[in-house]
């Protein structure tokens, strides 16, 4: 497995999904529509079967768990053109985006005092949904999780989910709320991260962050991380 596959592998752990099943190294999943990554097919590696073949279980799974078939595709891995070539397309109306980037760096220079974990409603409010589904509690509290968060006034106004895989911390769902943007409160927010994931055995940083995010993308580059690859979402044309 080389570096790209096995750092998809490991966010795949970060972020399990409800339903999960392998075909050889790919792995299909479902978690009742939350998000792209839980609800698609990461398809890197060797799946045992010819492309065409994999997809097609990729659709049965999809039917069998009330999803749409969705493929997670590295840009530029083995199987891009074989799943063009199958009749897929990149999914350029997928609510996250169509294209993300997978950006990586170390910890060590931001991490700050390690960050209080507390699953409150207002973590959950920022991070997910006021009330969260059985999908959202399963992708979002499974592992060795970090919540966390900043608030004033008895309000969450900042929120994070932070989990270790390894030696990686994945950190995903950062949100402020719109009237306390611009104090710095996510950068603060991701020392404290990053002081409890080092603090957890982690020494690097991973984040999945969609193209189109440009002002997350600017602070992960700030914070040191740079892209390592991007992926696709491709659906049955």
């Amino acid at each position: 497995m080389d570096d790209i596959d096995r750092l998809e592998h490991l966010c795949a752990r970060a972020w399990p999904a409800l339903a999960q099943e392998r075909l050889g190294d790919w792995l299909m999943r479902a978690a009742q529509g939350f998000t792209g990554r839980a609800n698609s097919t990461l398809t890197t590696g060797d799946p045992g079967l010819t492309v065409p073949n994999a997809l097609a279980a990729t659709v049965e799974f999809a039917a069998r768990n009330d999803i749409a078939p969705t493929a997670h595709v590295v840009i530029g891995s083995r199987h891009e053109r074989a799943i063009a070539a199958a009749g897929w397309r990149v999914n350029l109306d997928h609510p996250g985006g169509a294209e993300s980037l997978v950006m990586t760096g170390p910890l060590a220079p931001f991490a700050g005092i390690p960050a209080e974990s507390r699953e409150t409603p207002g973590w959950w409010e920022l991070a997910a949904a006021k009330e969260p589904t059985e999908a959202q509690k399963h992708v979002l509290a499974t592992g060795d999780v970090c919540f966390a968060s900043i608030e004033e006034n008895g309000e969450t106004v900042a929120a994070v989910r932070g989990t270790v895989v390894e030696h990686l911390l994945h950190v995903a769902r950062l949100n402020v709320r719109p009237e306390h943007r611009r104090r710095g409160l996510a950068r603060e927010l991701m020392a404290r991260l990053a002081g409890w994931g080092v603090e957890n055995g982690a020494t690097t940083c991973v984040l999945q962050v969609a193209e189109h995010n440009k002002a997350a993308i600017e602070l992960y580059t700030s914070l040191g991380c740079e892209e390592h690859h991007r992926y696709r979402y491709w659906i049955p044309a």
